[in-house]
């Protein structure tokens, strides 16, 4: 099967019609198209072997309702993705709803905390002087509310 010190190529043609450049066998075919259904079947025994395995099952997701809860998912999500007990797609799938969950999170304590900062300042204006509640503040008027005087920025800036 030698010729000129190098040897002999595949006769067989490759499925986009060039020459197979693979070295032959006794046959003068390559292994592959000496035995056709090889191929196949060992892509199947390689694909199956670097599938993530499900034998060891995930601990189901904890209620989402606080940050804290969304931050040890998430590093409950990292470890089993780590250890090899979670499919990667899977992961990168919960990633953006764990984002999304803790923007919603952060929103929602965000508007407890000015609603309560009303209520507050309703119940002030309220014993001061009889006014009427304030309006909801928008929340271009949060900046100008809640500016520090002159005087205390001169304090606070050393």
């Amino acid at each position: 099967m030698e010729t000129k010190g190098r040897k002999s190529r595949c006769k067989a043609q490759t499925k986009a019609g060039k020459p197979c450049r693979a070295a032959a066998t006794e046959g003068g075919l390559c292994f592959f198209h000496a035995n056709p259904n090889k191929a196949s079947e060992l892509g199947r025994i390689g694909g199956r072997s670097k599938r993530p395995s499900a034998a060891e099952p995930v601990d189901p997701l904890p209620k989402l309702e606080t940050a804290i809860a969304v931050r040890d998912a998430l590093a409950q999500l990292i470890a089993d993705l780590h250890a090899g007990r979670l499919n990667p797609r899977i992961a990168s799938g919960l990633a953006p709803l764990l984002s999304l969950q803790m923007r919603a999170i952060e929103t929602t304590d965000l508007e407890r905390r000015v609603a309560k900062m009303e209520e507050l300042l309703a119940k002030s204006e309220n014993r001061s002087g009889g006014h009427s509640p304030a309006p909801p503040l928008a929340s271009d008027d949060l900046s100008s509310t809640y500016a520090l005087p002159v005087e205390a920025t001169r304090r606070i800036a050393i």
